[in-house]
């Protein structure tokens, strides 16, 4: 039997504050754009950005920012080693999938006029 996964939760006492930091960022700047309406809007939109640039900067700061960081460039490694296909592969499977398609398509459009066929002209005697 499998053992049930683990969950990692914020432990330290710090990363806490650093998240709560950055939450209170995000909530100061969206209301820093909004109590200052009667100001230009570049004034404004500054005020966002440089909230929000503070709050992504305490998140990458914490433990669980240091983690989405290792967990992108483990992601683009792997990316890396992927085989992608030359431009003639791509392009006999796109082929190959839409000739299916096709084949797919008149196989149950033959399937409903038989069925219709049968059903309605047979079975029931509704002559159209």
């Amino acid at each position: 039997m499998s053992s049930p996964a683990q969950v990692e939760t914020v432990t330290s006492p710090a990363d806490k504050a650093k998240l709560a930091a950055a939450a209170l960022l995000v909530v100061g700047g969206i209301a820093a754009f909004y109590l200052l309406a009667q100001k230009d809007l570049w004034m404004r939109v500054g005020a966002l950005l440089v909230l929000l640039a503070a709050a992504v900067g305490a998140f990458f700061a914490s433990e669980p920012g240091r983690q989405l960081i290792a967990f992108g460039r483990d992601s683009w490694r792997e990316v890396q080693k992927v085989v992608w296909p030359t431009r003639k592969e791509a392009m006999q499977m796109t082929g190959y999938v839409f000739a299916f398609v096709v084949v797919m398509a008149l196989f149950l459009w033959l399937t409903d006029k038989t069925l219709e066929w049968v059903l309605y002209d047979l079975i029931l005697g509704w002559k159209r």
